[in-house]
């Protein structure tokens, strides 16, 4: 699985739950959040499959 965060949609600092969750495979990037890892290690993709649906923004793109 590969993860991308759109980061003209990015909220960044007024949210940063998909880091604050998994650290793992996102980090800050400025002020934004962006990738860590590609791919997305096995034991990380049901979590990021979560993360991805709560994201208030819906930024974080998963493929498959």
């Amino acid at each position: 699985m590969k993860a991308l965060v759109d980061q003209e949609g990015c909220i960044g600092f007024t949210c940063g739950t998909c880091i604050d969750l998994c650290p793992e495979v996102f980090q800050w990037d400025g002020d934004k959040v962006a990738v860590y890892v590609d791919p997305v290690p096995e034991d990380a993709q049901d979590l990021c499959r979560e993360i991805a649906e709560v994201c208030p923004v819906s930024v974080i793109i998963l493929q498959e």
